[in-house]
């Protein structure tokens, strides 16, 4: 039998508008009089209706996320991270995955209105002007892994971790440094790349567009990549992928070969993802706080959706909170492995470069 708001006032021997301002929060009840609704409400063990407070409130109490893709580890963690923070301000997700096409993109962005508060989008591809174009009307947004036009968006300093990365590489002698680049559309593949040729820019060592293959950001893509590179008329002596998943196709390619890792191939990626730590031998990677973008994502929405309940969020005389930056980035750190040989205590150690200088929240 379902209980309703009459049985817990009828319970608690009050009236039913009495109920809804306790529960709700939504005007002055007696101290007393809350205390003995609240524990009426928990001894019923009534669940308010979702549907019903959002017609008196205009509220759904849900967070649209949509994200390109929801296979692998890295999405794994985002949304462990959009959950937890949601579940902790009394938020539910709709989640919607694009699976890499921009027709999905636009056809979830569209499927969330009305139904969500604020929404969390992750767009990649570089045509993310134009997915803009379907978000919801009046329902905040933040971006993750793009910053376009004027909304708040958090970023991965991706071009500062890949140049750290390299950078390491090449302090361990390294000069033929290959890279397993991630799809050509992508943004953030885009930023990783940059960052690898300028470390090998700065340090003046060549490099060869046989040396730059191209992947997909899959475990897969990764395999086939290593081919291409054992092919290469001077194979390279060290490998730098573009995320922890094409690393780890990589390592098992190597291992099918018969290349030794570290001995005779360097292997690196960018993430670390929590199975990086895992395989063998364990992969050095470029750290990024992946659920925390999750966190700070739902921090942002709160604080648009609810600023009178977070003024430590926002900015007022001589405050300059980071929560009201348009932009905000994500530091990196490497955290070394015996993939790469060297150090390899496994610890998170601050990047080689500047990687992380401008960051604003870790």
């Amino acid at each position: 039998m379902t209980v309703t708001i009459r049985d817990v006032a009828r319970d608690a021997k009050v009236s039913v508008a009495t109920v809804s301002r306790v529960l709700n929060a939504s005007g002055p009840v007696h101290p007393t009089t809350s205390a003995r609704v609240r524990e009426a409400a928990e001894r019923l063990r009534y669940v308010p209706h979702g549907g019903a407070r959002s017609l008196v409130t205009s509220e759904t109490y849900t967070l649209g996320v949509v994200l390109p893709d929801i296979y692998g580890e890295f999405f794994s963690e985002v949304i462990r991270g959009l959950d937890a923070a949601a579940r902790g301000h009394g938020y539910h997700l709709l989640l919607s995955s694009a699976h890499a096409s921009p027709a999905e993109m636009k056809a979830a962005l569209r499927s969330m209105r009305g139904r969500v508060d604020g929404l969390v989008v992750m767009l990649p591809d570089l045509d993310a002007l134009e997915l803009l174009a379907h978000l919801p009307d009046g329902a905040p947004v933040v971006l993750l892994n793009r910053a376009v036009g004027q909304f708040p968006a958090l970023t991965i300093d991706n071009h500062g971790g890949a140049r750290a990365m390299v950078r390491h590489l090449l302090a361990l002698g390294h000069r033929r440094i290959g890279t397993i680049v991630g799809a050509e559309s992508n943004a953030d593949a885009g930023e990783r790349l940059r960052g690898y040729r300028a470390a090998l820019a700065e340090a003046a060592v060549p490099r060869r567009a046989e040396w730059e293959v191209r992947g997909d950001f899959t475990e897969a893509g990764g395999h086939a990549a290593v081919g291409a590179l054992l092919a290469a008329a001077e194979r390279p002596t060290a490998i730098f992928a573009a995320n922890d998943a094409m690393a780890i196709g990589a390592l098992s390619a190597l291992r099918e070969a018969g290349v030794r890792v570290p001995h005779e191939m360097a292997v690196a990626g960018f993430d670390d993802i929590p199975m990086a730590r895992y395989v063998d031998p364990p992969l050095s990677s470029v750290h990024v706080p992946i659920a925390r973008l999750g966190t700070r994502a739902v921090e942002r929405l709160m604080a648009m959706l609810h600023p009178e309940l977070h003024p430590e969020l926002q900015s007022g005389p001589g405050v300059a909170s980071p929560m009201v930056s348009r932009h905000e980035k994500c530091a990196t750190t490497l955290v070394i492995r015996r993939s790469c040989g060297g150090r390899a205590s496994g610890d998170a150690v601050p990047p080689a470069s500047e990687a992380g200088r401008d960051a604003t929240f870790p």
